[in-house]
């Protein structure tokens, strides 16, 4: 995980990684599905998918370029992330990045089974899975 902003995160900076990484762990079947779907949409034209924590916690996405350049302004400190999002593998593995007051969080884990697989079990739309996810991450994660 990267910190971007401040040394020393307060209680609250520490608590919405915290819970974050809770609702990940809860949640890595419709998080897989979710990936694959948007991916299905829109491969990687958009750039990586990420979770930004304010207002409410809630799906955008983070494109390269921005990633590039935040980058830059903070030293090449993230350059370990572009290399994790350039070897990414949609098919086998999830890869989002967590957005809060300053800092990232990486979240990127290979779930059982594998994202299309995830996708298929799910058995609904990207948007349905966007709403239903969004809907529990505000009721889950307090920011």
């Amino acid at each position: 995980m990267i910190l971007l902003g401040s040394t020393q995160p307060n209680e609250g900076e520490k608590n919405w990684r915290r819970q974050l990484d809770r609702f990940v762990k809860a949640n890595q079947q419709e998080l897989a599905a979710l990936a694959w779907g948007l991916w299905l949409e829109n491969g990687d034209t958009k750039g990586t998918v990420g979770i930004d924590m304010k207002p409410t916690p809630h799906f955008v996405y983070c494109p390269k370029a921005a990633i590039e350049a935040l980058n830059s302004q903070v030293e090449n400190k993230l350059q370990e992330i572009l290399g994790i999002v350039d070897a990414h593998k949609p098919e086998l593995e999830v890869l989002m990045i967590g957005i809060g007051d300053g800092q990232i969080k990486l979240i990127q884990f290979e779930p059982s089974p594998p994202p299309p697989v995830c996708f298929e079990q799910v058995a609904t739309n990207v948007d349905t899975l966007l709403e239903r996810l969004e809907n529990a991450m505000s009721e889950q994660i307090d920011c």
